[in-house]
């Protein structure tokens, strides 16, 4: 039986094993994904069990990403300039298992606006992004490919910020959340990188009333489904987009490749998920 697992640490809080469980279900295929906490400094170790063949396969989140990234064998060639990775595959036999890394959060991140917010991106002049860690990597990435002229990155740590800004071809730049109140009123788009949002924390200094009333607000938390950026957003009047959509289409190229089936995203999954938040 195939084994696919997501890691993180927490990871009692993913919905992953409840959307790749809901897979296997619907398609009759006989495998497992697990959700397991690994700490940083059993990182590698866990990378040793995936190349003694313990599992086909997985999806990495928080915090360990960019580590992803580094111990690799091989890397996809289109996502690699990300710098962080969230989907683990494996190729080879017994002692020559070869673990190959990828990023889907840019598939799912624009699969899920293009599906619930069409035209999302006509007439995006400057996006604030939020963040500037793993999940960051692969937002600004999708922003670039979109042909949005300029990303404004706003980190706690503005060294972290111009770090990731100087790595990711395009427009960006690099800030720290202090500069949000000078760089919202001409945004069209914002979106949280970041867990704030989660166990009722939210942001402080962020004035959602100074963007313009045609903005869009999206956030990649999705437990709980609306965070508090969203429900501040909604009460100013403003476009919203949750973070559920997303989580649901980044695990599509995944469970295609371990499983051999490519599922689909329905309504009927969405619910399922919802059901469970």
């Amino acid at each position: 039986m195939k084994r696919a697992f997501v890691i993180g640490h927490p990871i009692s809080h993913s919905r992953s094993p409840k959307i790749h469980g809901y897979w296997l279900e619907k398609y009759g295929i006989a495998g497992s994904y697990e959700a397991i906490d690994v700490a940083p400094v059993d990182l590698g170790g866990f990378f040793e069990r995936i190349r003694a063949g313990e599992f086909v396969g997985g999806n990495v989140t928080v915090p360990h990403k960019e580590g992803a990234f580094d111990l690799c064998d091989t890397r996809d060639l289109d996502t690699a300039h990300i710098g962080a990775f969230n989907t683990l595959t494996t190729s080879g036999e017994a002692d020559s298992i070869v673990i190959h890394g990828t990023n889907t959060d840019q598939y799912g991140f624009l699969a899920n606006l293009d599906d619930k917010v069409r035209g999302w991106d006509t007439g995006i002049k400057t996006a604030i992004v939020l963040g500037a860690g793993g999940a960051a990597r692969g937002v600004v990435s999708a922003l670039v490919s979109r042909g949005v002229p300029r990303i404004v990155i706003l980190n706690r740590t503005v060294a972290t910020a111009e770090q990731l800004a100087a790595e990711l071809p395009g427009p960006i730049f690099a800030h720290g959340l202090d500069a949000w109140a000078m760089h919202a009123p001409n945004a069209q788009f914002v979106v949280n990188t970041t867990t704030i949002g989660m166990h009722g924390t939210r942001f402080e200094g962020i004035d959602l009333s100074l963007l313009p009333k045609t903005a869009l607000v999206t956030d990649i938390v999705y437990t709980p489904l609306e965070t508090p950026l969203l429900a501040d957003a909604k009460a100013q009047g403003l476009k919203t987009a949750d973070g559920l959509g997303m989580l649901l289409h980044q695990a599509v190229p995944g469970f295609e490749v371990w499983f051999g089936v490519r599922p689909e995203v329905t309504p009927e999954l969405r619910k399922a998920i919802e059901a469970t938040l």
